[in-house]
């Protein structure tokens, strides 16, 4: 146990990898908003659960992939990118624009900057990038 938080810690520094799983999930997300879902897809019956799951995922994953960036960049390109979802739905015949998918996705973010476990909070130095030793 005493390798193991360790071991958490320099996974969740880890920039690359999560710069990685978000460009995963954006290309899920978007293929997930978009497939006419011909087939069974695991999913809650509620759709704007799925909304707010997917960006809190999102929202902790930039956070993983870019510690130093203000929330005010990630918040609002994540939040165009729910509704640039919104408006290629809208496209679709087998789809709707809906905005309360788009506050899902507000709320979803919002809680994704909520203080999470390796991330960085408002303020504070990344000591990733420090010269100086513990």
């Amino acid at each position: 146990m005493t390798r193991l938080w360790p071991t958490i810690l320099h996974i969740l520094h880890m920039r690359r990898l999560w710069q990685a799983v978000l460009l995963v999930s954006v290309a899920a997300i978007l293929y997930l908003a978009t497939t006419s879902s011909s087939y069974p897809i695991p999913s809650s019956s509620n759709d704007k659960i799925n909304h707010l799951i997917a960006f809190i995922e999102l929202t902790i994953v930039t956070r993983l992939a870019w510690p130093r960036l203000g929330a005010l960049w990630y918040a609002s390109a994540l939040l165009g990118f729910g509704l640039l979802l919104e408006v290629v739905q809208a496209n679709l015949p087998y789809r709707d624009f809906s905005m309360a998918d788009v506050l899902a996705d507000g709320l979803g973010i919002a809680i994704g900057m909520l203080p999470w476990p390796g991330t960085r909070r408002p303020g504070q130095t990344d000591l990733r990038d420090s010269p100086e030793p513990l």
